[in-house]
């Protein structure tokens, strides 16, 4: 099959899932393109962009995308119908909120089968609190031109049937997975701290939580803890950092690979407020790191409910917090079996065989 993958943003893990795609696609011998914004993900985003050209026969191409719903999407549309007619593509996928739109226009423009994967997107927002109507009616509108869509994990499917529904759509969970050589254990820098974040910094992901539950347990433990990524929020969580009397025991790393950012801590931290099926859960999993966060989204596909607490819940993650540390080397230990267990189900080739085994199904 000819195949293009079209998204906004390369950053974060969706742009994760679509790298691991089109390697695994072409592995399988199909010929992949890419098709994104050219605004966003800065020189990280060209150095991963030019490291998965080698698996895209049909190329990386990059186009000003709007973050905003506006007249430009129409462009950005237009845009990937006429790409896709060039590349004579059998099948558009579109991932994200902005990437399923293009998408799912394009197939209706070009008669070309229109795949979706949401990564969360739209279905972060709900229809009583604006802009979510927007979203989520767009959402109702586009439905009926989807030729299929793909869930990164059962929850993601369950909250699509709720808020939109699937209609008699096609559809299939496929979890992310990871490469063989991404299993690997990775001990701790000594100077480690005891918590490592990684993400996007801004509200979605709950940094300010992870904060609160840090200050809570001063009194009777000092918990510090490397923050790594960048985001619109990050001003803010610094503020609130030092309003707390923790700029001793937080630090603000700035963005880095997960491959750096995994020996700056001991135990992997989450505290998402929403997530669908994150990689960086995955990743640190795969590097034997113990694991704790909010359990929301497709988590508790993967992580043991003992190792997660509600969201947005300082109280409720502070005492996560004070009881892992307390028993790190059972913390460990069962970290150990989980990245077996992990290596077993979540692979990537296997993720790409099953969702491109799907299109066949769709077209």
């Amino acid at each position: 099959m000819r195949i293009l993958h079209i998204f906004r943003s390369p950053v974060g893990g969706l742009f994760r899932h679509v790298r691991d795609l089109a390697r695994g696609q072409a592995e399988l011998g199909h010929d992949v393109g890419i098709f994104c914004d050219s605004g966003t993900g800065g020189q990280s985003a060209v150095d991963l962009l030019n490291e998965t050209e080698r698996y895209c026969r049909l190329g990386v191409n990059r186009q000003a995308m709007s973050k905003l719903p506006g007249f430009g999407d129409i462009s950005s549309a237009l845009q990937t119908s006429n790409l896709a007619q060039q590349l004579k593509v059998d099948v558009i996928h579109g991932h994200g909120a902005k990437g399923g739109l293009y998408a799912r226009l394009a197939g209706k423009l070009s008669g070309i089968s229109a795949i979706y994967t949401p990564h969360g997107g739209s279905l972060h927002y709900e229809w009583g609190e604006f802009p979510g109507p927007i979203f989520l009616g767009a959402e109702k509108l586009l439905r009926s031109t989807n030729a299929g869509i793909v869930f990164v994990c059962n929850f993601e499917k369950q909250l699509f049937q709720k808020k939109i529904g699937l209609g008699n759509c096609k559809s299939i969970v496929v979890h992310n997975g990871l490469w063989p050589e991404d299993f690997r254990s990775v001990a701790p820098n000594p100077s480690a701290a005891d918590f490592l974040f990684v993400g996007e910094m801004r509200n979605l992901k709950g940094v300010d939580v992870l904060l609160h539950a840090i200050a809570l347990l001063k009194p009777k433990k000092i918990v510090t803890a490397c923050l790594i990524g960048d985001g619109p929020d990050l001003n803010q969580f610094k503020s609130l950092s030092a309003a707390l009397g923790l700029s001793e025991q937080v630090q603000f790393a700035g963005r880095k690979s997960m491959q750096e950012a995994i020996r700056l801590g001991r135990v992997f931290v989450l505290p998402s407020r929403n997530e669908s099926f994150p990689y960086v859960m995955l990743e640190a999993i795969a590097a034997h790191k113990p694991i704790i966060g909010s359990d929301v989204g497709g988590i508790s596909e993967v992580v043991p409910k003992a190792q997660l607490c509600a969201s947005d819940k300082p109280e409720l993650l502070a005492e996560l917090i004070f009881n892992t540390l307390n028993s790190i080397d059972l913390s460990i230990k069962n970290a150990d079996a989980l990245a077996q267990q992990i290596q077993l189900n979540f692979g990537a080739k296997l993720m790409a065989e099953k969702i491109t085994t799907f299109y066949d199904t769709c077209r």
